[in-house]
């Protein structure tokens, strides 16, 4: 059991650890319980039993936490409460299954994607037919179980009806969003830099909403906070979020691999249009605009290409901007809240939650 969370002001960070680890932890059980049940016996079983709950391992767990904060704005800890949160790490799951064949990543946190996992394994059968469609293909039905047993879980959390149906709405506008926001994330991806404020907006609806504002509400509408809380917590959870993704838009850029399990530079890689490099574009003279129209037109980003064009971004102003727009929101978002909205203890918690969110290391 967590430590009491009337606790939190003084231990949040260690609060935070443990309820991080409960919720992977029922997330993982739930998924390895489910996996069983459906491939057990299977041929597919051969690598979804192993691969599936694997997936899951190692996640931060920063929507459940914040669902499970939004549930202390209004109630004490629960059992069920943390499993109802934790069904959100499923839902993560969807969506980094799904986004990796969409990006054609091959490593998700450390280890290779879902994708390539089950691509080796075709390979290793010496079946026919392309490897690589065939783990495309499984990533996105994995994806699409990752999805459905999120809801499984959430409707067995052992959460009351009443109580549930306070968090549905929430929890389909949360879902419905990031749909929406992948679909618009990769047509800024395919065609030519688009407004800073366009990517606001996409980083909002593809990211930011789903990592922190969403969670954090649906915890407190199933706590039964009142509209006001909510709507300051939304506040709040808007700009953590706003603030969350441009650290994951710089980690894209200049994060080591060894923190982020990614290969190096993957978005300059990717021709991503993220938030540094579309900011470094507004913010470069005419020598670098210059330089950047070259790289864009190298038929491959290597090594090299990758350092040039870190040198660029940083040359520019924009890696020392973006440090500074993310310090803005995380201040602006903790002023947004104090203990006439939220008790005290789960004030610390969020200032410690908004705090991870946007200093993770590069």
């Amino acid at each position: 059991m967590a430590a009491d969370v009337s606790t939190a002001g003084h231990a949040s960070p260690a609060w935070l650890d443990t309820a991080g680890r409960r919720c992977l932890a029922e997330a993982r059980k739930f998924t390895a319980a489910r996996a069983s049940e459906h491939f057990a016996g299977r041929a597919e079983g051969t690598v979804a039993e192993t691969a599936l709950p694997e997936f899951v391992a190692g996640g931060k767990c920063l929507r459940p936490l914040f669902a499970y904060v939004g549930w202390c704005c209004g109630r004490t800890e629960s059992d069920a409460a943390l499993r109802a949160a934790a069904s959100l790490e499923l839902l993560h799951c969807f969506a980094l299954a799904q986004d990796d064949v969409m990006d054609q990543s091959p490593m998700r946190r450390g280890r290779p994607a879902l994708q390539a996992r089950f691509a080796h394994w075709h390979a290793g059968q010496g079946w026919r037919g392309s490897a690589r469609r065939f783990g495309d293909s499984a990533a996105i039905l994995a994806g699409d179980l990752f999805l459905v047993w999120s809801e499984q879980m959430l409707r067995g959390s052992g959460l009351d009806p009443a109580t549930l149906a306070r968090g549905w709405p929430h929890y389909d506008r949360m879902r419905a969003e990031l749909a929406v926001g992948q679909l618009a994330d990769l047509v800024g991806d395919a065609r030519a830099l688009p407004s800073w404020e366009t990517v606001l907006d996409v980083l909002r609806r593809k990211s930011g909403n789903y990592t922190v504002r969403r969670p954090l509400e649906f915890g407190a509408a199933l706590a039964g906070c009142g509209a006001a809380t909510l709507d300051r917590l939304g506040e709040f959870g808007g700009l953590v979020g706003e603030a969350f993704q441009l650290r994951d838009d710089l980690l894209g850029v200049f994060g080591d691999a060894a923190v982020t399990g990614k290969p190096d530079g993957q978005d300059l890689r990717e021709r991503k249009a993220s938030s540094v490099v579309v900011l470094a574009a507004q913010m470069a003279d005419r020598h670098q605009r210059a330089t950047l129209a070259d790289l864009n037109a190298l038929g491959e980003i290597d090594d090299d290409a990758v350092a040039r064009w870190r040198a660029l971004i940083t040359s520019t102003g924009a890696r020392d901007r973006m440090e500074e727009l993310i310090r803005e929101r995380t201040e602006k978002a903790i002023a947004a809240i104090g203990v006439a909205v939220v008790p005290g203890h789960a004030l610390g918690l969020l200032t410690e939650l908004a705090t991870r969110c946007t200093e993770r290391d590069l």
